[in-house]
């Protein structure tokens, strides 16, 4: 069995950093992620609000570097949960959420941060985030690339 989701949409508020008890970081957030209302409607876009939940690290990058409006793309797994509401005893509430596991940043860095924050790619997880203009140029042909 596979439970894999891959997301790309816009965060719908800013996100917030929480810690629990034993120091581990968490930020909870939700993505707007457009489609169309029907296969026969192509004007009419339409949104799906996509609840999400990101641990340690990652939660960390998206607090620290993404706001209300940023784009974002994630890949993790669709996990259950229900709770008993505190205020109604007896009633169960059922959570359906994204359990973020890799997340890609989609807008410019200037998009996404204010001017007078500066960071290096040491916070990506990969080089690939790094602008292009700021290294060296390589020189590579088709005959390079492996397909």
């Amino acid at each position: 069995m596979i439970n894999r989701v891959i997301l790309i949409g816009r965060l719908t508020k800013d996100p917030v950093l929480r810690k629990t008890p034993n120091g581990a970081s968490v930020c909870n957030f939700s993505l707007a992620v457009s489609r169309r209302k029907s296969k026969n409607d192509t004007t009419t876009p339409d949104a799906d609000f996509v609840p999400c939940v990101a641990w340690n690290q990652t939660a960390e990058l998206i607090t620290t570097y993404l706001r209300k409006g940023s784009q974002l793309g994630v890949e993790g797994k669709i996990q259950t949960r229900n709770y008993e509401d505190p205020n109604t005893p007896g009633k169960r509430v059922y959570v359906v959420e994204v359990l973020v596991d890799s997340i890609m940043f989609l807008d410019s860095k200037s998009a996404s941060v204010d001017s007078s924050t500066s960071y290096t790619t040491d916070y990506y997880p990969d080089e690939s985030y790094a602008d292009v203009a700021d290294g060296p140029k390589l020189d590579i042909s088709s005959d390079d690339l492996p397909f």
